[in-house]
């Protein structure tokens, strides 16, 4: 068997990159501690002792007397709408939160899929439109196309970052694209500067899908403030979040405003009925929730970053499982998970679901996250054979857009996934990021056992 197939735990620590090293030898990182995985018997899944046995991970989302009082004070009010009041917590939320993010204005939603919808209807975005964004991720994104009758088409990724391949995106533009939506798989950054170089280019608007990407930092600006208008979303399992709840971010007066109009049902805010919208509108419990959590928001984002950071220098140079890669110009990540690329091929072609069942049975939550991109899901028939898409696209179109429905990158970027859901777990203190690499390096030297789970 070849070396790269045959490393056991001091080999793998011998292969570590200088600059890895030179922070260990700082404490920069602690130094790892080197023992052979033998003894800590085989592996759970077979009936061994697990590397991490009844011990709970962080909470997420964490409940603190400040949002119990805000939610009791909030009903009491008998104010649940953010049109009973003035300067509520939905207003003052939008305030706080541009402020944290970096832009002039923000408009607060019911959701991070509401706030992409608010955005494509805002920026005039009908049908016969097209707009081009990623395969690998939530359907939301695509919902929010759809939901103003515009075809969302889809570009392949690159394999190894999960993010949508700036290339690819110039090859689908049409005479009939609008827009761009990058979506920050994981809270990282896309290759931003050849998006935004394509879209000014083709004349095309930007609509960053950063619902994953709170606080994260690209070439000196945070997610959601490059392009025209940024969207985030608050859902229960994100790193702030409300149960619901998703806000729109921009710089530019009148298209917020637009924003604003469109999710308040199409009213503006003189009252005046103006254009389409749904009721899109966050409420007052949501808007009490967020403005509680954020005491605390940056030190909890440094933290995960700080765990992320370490473990990616614990991995670095073990080819079994290789970390998200980040663009040149990320600063840090929105971290809403914590994702790797599964090579089996240096865990004796282990299926990665093998691998996924040894190492959730030592304690360590990973999962395969989307098992597959959008491109391979029903809503594509579906659509192409709805009477009004018939109507507003021609029968040459929705067979290119099917043809077009071939993304051997994404693929491959769905297949090999392992990830770590980070909002709470990244709060973990470095012996939980330890446990993990433990858990990784015992399966990894029983990987001959995998072909008996």
């Amino acid at each position: 068997m070849e070396e790269t197939n045959d490393l056991n735990r001091r080999k793998f620590f011998g292969k570590l990159g200088a600059g890895t090293l030179a922070m260990m030898a700082a404490n920069t990182i602690p130094a790892y501690s080197i023992h052979s995985s033998l003894d800590k018997g085989k592996l759970a899944v077979l009936g061994g002792e697990p590397i991490r046995k009844n011990k709970a991970w962080p909470a997420w989302p964490q409940v603190t007397e400040k949002m119990l009082n805000a939610m009791a004070d909030t009903t009491r009010s008998a104010k649940w709408s953010r049109i009973s009041l003035k300067d509520g917590n939905v207003d003052t939320f939008e305030k706080a939160y541009a402020q944290l993010i970096g832009t002039k204005y923000c408009v607060g939603t019911g959701s991070g899929t509401q706030a992409l919808a608010t955005c494509v209807e805002a920026l005039g975005i009908e049908p016969g439109d097209e707009v081009i964004t990623s395969p690998y991720t939530d359907m939301g994104t695509v919902s929010a196309i759809i939901t103003s009758r515009a075809l969302p088409v889809l570009a392949d990724l690159h394999a190894d970052s999960y993010q949508i391949d700036p290339e690819d995106v110039e090859r689908k533009i049409t005479p009939h694209t609008k827009a761009i939506i990058p979506v920050y798989l994981g809270g990282l950054a896309c290759d931003m500067d050849r998006i935004m170089a394509i879209a000014k280019k083709h004349n095309l608007k930007v609509i960053e899908d950063a619902c994953q990407g709170h606080l994260a930092g690209y070439k000196g600006k945070k997610l959601g403030t490059i392009g025209d208008l940024g969207c985030f979303s608050f859902q229960a399992s994100k790193g702030i979040a409300c149960g619901e709840g998703g806000a729109v971010v921009g710089n530019d007066f009148d298209l917020m405003e637009q924003c604003f109009t469109v999710q308040n049902h199409g009213t503006a805010r003189n009252g005046k009925h103006v254009t389409i919208g749904p009721k899109y509108r966050m409420n007052e419990f949501e808007g009490a929730i967020l403005m509680a959590q954020l005491d605390g928001v940056r030190e909890r984002f440094e933290l995960r970053n700080a765990n992320a950071d370490y473990l990616n220098a614990k991995l670095k140079d073990f080819p079994g499982l290789v970390p998200q890669r980040r663009y040149e110009g990320t600063e840090n990540g929105g971290l809403y998970i914590y994702a790797l690329a599964y090579h089996k091929e240096h865990f004796n072609n282990a299926d990665r679901s093998k691998f996924l069942k040894a190492i959730q049975a030592e304690g360590i939550g990973f999962t395969g996250y989307i098992p597959n991109g959008l491109h391979r899901e029903p809503w594509v028939d579906h659509l192409t054979g709805l009477r009004s898409y018939k109507k507003m696209y021609s029968t040459a179109r929705l067979k290119t857009f099917k043809e077009q429905m071939v993304l051997p990158q994404c693929d491959i970027a769905s297949s090999r996934m392992v990830s770590l859901w980070a909002s709470g777990p990244l709060l973990g203190s470095r012996q939980d990021m330890d446990n993990i690499i433990d858990a990784i390096m015992k399966v990894y030297d029983h990987r001959d056992k995998l072909s008996e789970i």
